[in-house]
Order: C-alpha cells, then sequence, then structure tokens
C-alpha cells in the first residue's frame, strides 16, 4: 500500500504540490491526471524519490521515501516520459544492465530478464540494436525494465504519447496486464500502477480510479463511473430535424415545462434546425420525443442523448479549480495591502541626535557663564567709582 501523507514541495514561495494526501491499494491502477504545470510530475518525482518534498511524507509499504529511502525505492518500478535506453545496447544487454542496477541476484537475473520480455512481447527483438527499434517498441523495452526487481508500485508517466493507435492499444494491454499479474496472483499481492496520462479515453479504458490534481492540490479521487454519475445532474438531448425552428418549437412545446430549451440551428446546413433540450435526470423521454416528431411528420435527421464524457468532467473540475485559484490570489493580495498599509502607518520613536545633546550642554554651559560675567563687569564698575 502507498500512503501521500500531507505532501507539500515548494519553490521559494510558490507551491508546486500544495498538501496532498491519498492512499492507493493494490492490485489497480490509477489515473493521475492534471492540466500542465498541476504538480503531477513533481508529486511522482517526490514518491520515486528523486527529488525531496518540503514537508510531508510517502510510505510504501511502511517503509517512509524520506527516511528510508533505499528501502523504499527497491517496490518502485518507474517508466519516464522519455524512456531511459541506451541505444547501442541490444534489448537483452540492456535488461541485464538494468538488473543489476537493481541489485537483483545474479541467479534471478536471466529468469527475471526473460520474464520481463516475454511480458512485453519483445521476444523477437531481445538480440537487436535498442537504436533500430521504433518508438513503440522502445516504449516496450522502457516499460519492461520498469518491471525488473518485481515491484509492487509502478509508475509510468505519458507511457503512449507519440505512439500510433495499434502500439497504443497494445501498451494498454500489457498494462492491464500488468495490474493483474495473473489470475493465481492474490489482489493483496498484485502491484499498484499509477498512470500519468493527458488522454481521457486512455484513462477511461485502463484506470480504476482516478486523481485529478489542480493547482497542487488533488480536487477528486474516484471511480469513472463514480464520477460521471456524479456530475451526471441532466439529461441532455441534441434533436436536428428538417423543419424551420418555429415549427420545431411548436411541436415540441409540451415539452416546455419540464425541459430548457436551446436553439444552435447556425452551423447546420440550410433548412436544418438543432435543438438542444435539457431534461432533469431519468427523465426517460426520449421514445416520446420521438414519437411527438414522427406524429407531426417532422423528418428528423439525428437524435441522440448527451452524456456527460470524463473530459468534461476534468474540464469542469478544473475550471472551478482555476476559480478559487483565482480567489485565493486575490485575497492574499488584499492581505498584503492592508499588512503593507498598516506597516506604513506605524510611527517609529525618533533617536535622540548626540549633536542635540552637544548642542544642549553648550548653552547650559553658557547659561552658567552669564552670572560670571555680570558679577566681574559689576566688581569693574565698582573699581572705577573708587
Amino acid at each position: 500500500m502507498i500512503e501521500v501523507k500531507n505532501l507539500v514541495k515548494r519553490y521559494g514561495l510558490i507551491p508546486a504540490v500544495d498538501d496532498i494526501s491519498f492512499t492507493l491499494k493494490p492490485g489497480k491502477i490509477y489515473g493521475f491526471l492534471g492540466p500542465n504545470g498541476a504538480g503531477k510530475s513533481t508529486t511522482m518525482n517526490i514518491m520515486t524519490g528523486y527529488i525531496a518534498a518540503t514537508s510531508g511524507d510517502v510510505r510504501i509499504n511502511e517503509y517512509s521515501i524520506m527516511e528510508d529511502p533505499e528501502e523504499a525505492k527497491s517496490f518502485i518500478g518507474y517508466l519516464p516520459e522519455i524512456p531511459p535506453v541506451y541505444p547501442d545496447m541490444t534489448v537483452e544487454e540492456y535488461l541485464r544492465f538494468v538488473a543489476e542496477l537493481k541489485g537483483v541476484k545474479r541467479s534471478e537475473r536471466k529468469d527475471q530478464v526473460a520474464r520481463a520480455i516475454q511480458r512485453t512481447r519483445l521476444d523477437h527483438y531481445r538480440r537487436r540494436l535498442i537504436r533500430n527499434l521504433s518508438k513503440g517498441y522502445r516504449q516496450r523495452v522502457g516499460l519492461a525494465q520498469a518491471l525488473l526487481g518485481h515491484p509492487q508500485f509502478i509508475i509510468l508517466d505519458e507511457p503512449t504519447v507519440g505512439l500510433d493507435p495499434n502500439q497504443i492499444l497494445e501498451i494498454r494491454k500489457l498494462i492491464r496486464e500488468i495490474a493483474i499479474s495473473g489470475d493465481d496472483v492474490p489482489e493483496e499481492e498484485r502491484p499498484i500502477v499509477l498512470l500519468s496520462s493527458h488522454i481521457m479515453q486512455e484513462v477511461s479504458a485502463v484506470c480504476d480510479e482516478i486523481l485529478i490534481i489542480a493547482h497542487g492540490r488533488l480536487i477528486v479521487m474516484d471511480t469513472p463511473e463514480n464520477l460521471i454519475a456524479r456530475y451526471h445532474v441532466n439529461d441532455v438531448y441534441e434533436i436536428e430535424a428538417r423543419c424551420s425552428e418555429e415549427r420545431l418549437g411548436e411541436v415540441l412545446a409540451p415539452f416546455k415545462e419540464m425541459a430548457e430549451f436551446e436553439f444552435d440551428s447556425n452551423d447546420m446546413p440550410e433548412g436544418i434546425s438543432k435543438l438542444i433540450l435539457t431534461f432533469p435526470k431519468d427523465a426517460d423521454v426520449a421514445e416520446l420525443l420521438f414519437k411527438t416528431m414522427a406524429k407531426d411528420g417532422i423528418p428528423v435527421r439525428q437524435f441522440k442523448c448527451v452524456v456527460p464524457t470524463l473530459e468534461d468532467i476534468f474540464l469542469q473540475l478544473v475550471a472551478k479549480a482555476d476559480e478559487e485559484f483565482a480567489a485565493r490570489e486575490e485575497e492574499q493580495m488584499k492581505e498584503e495591502k492592508v499588512k503593507n498599509a498598516t506597516n506604513s502607518f506605524e510611527v517609529t520613536p525618533m533617536e535622540e541626535d548626540p549633536m542635540q545633546e552637544d548642542d544642549d550642554e553648550t548653552e547650559a554651559e553658557d547659561d552658567e557663564a552669564e552670572p560670571a560675567e555680570e558679577e566681574a563687569a559689576e566688581t569693574k564698575e565698582g573699581g572705577d567709582e573708587t
């Protein structure tokens, strides 16, 4: 099990990761989503021990990546976005080299390398130079090195970026097989896979749960099905019909009491009207809508119910996170202005000028000298009279 506790990473005063906490369980594939600059790569780099956190901790099978990095790292397999392969080595040479680096026992290296090659379908390429492989097969080599050492925590950063559609499907299949690890393996002994991707279709097809991060904060963690169910609050029907907007509105007027009407015919061919109807969730009116238009003889060009996709939900959540971030920034700016204004009105006591003290002493001496001068003048006057 992986536990991320109150993870914080700051660069100066800027938080790249802002108090993130979550738990990952064996036998599951987790999708790690977020816009560029959200903190995904920073979080993964901390989890692998590549960079240190400002505060917080990551525990992998009870070992802290901060306090026991060697023990914690022994459970990790990592495939970065650009596979760390050596092009002048053959596939087999490279995997033997990586096995040695990972500390795999000499007696087990041959079997582990053979097993990794088999699982990633590289049997016919084991003696090929890596430089002569396509991008898709280089990606497989990177995936094979991540599997060496029987890691219980596998991090895959954009594993299908730059691949063609066939290669993408094959890599997705491999990822699912890695997580299952065979039907005879108990779920608690299966690896944890953390998959970072910008491809929503890939996440929906492969991942069991999704983590979405924005501005360094975790904003949601749930299954794709639960997310869609949670944010599917309305049933939206899009109707394209060969008639005027006025006639389509008149025929469907009985539905106005329970639905929102919005015409969107600007980009439609001439003579085609498009109407978007928004009903409360589970209204179940599709059949009735179709029958109503058929009864009035309206030719229906297209009729579909629009269900929110994972991409729609992602954009909605990120937009909300952007608004909250902007509000926090504005509040901080207001606090800074108040603080600066308060500081500018504080009166600091003036230090005594040492030159002023000297002037005061001189004046005092002059005051003392004046009576003496007066006495001397009086004595002189008295002597003249005598």
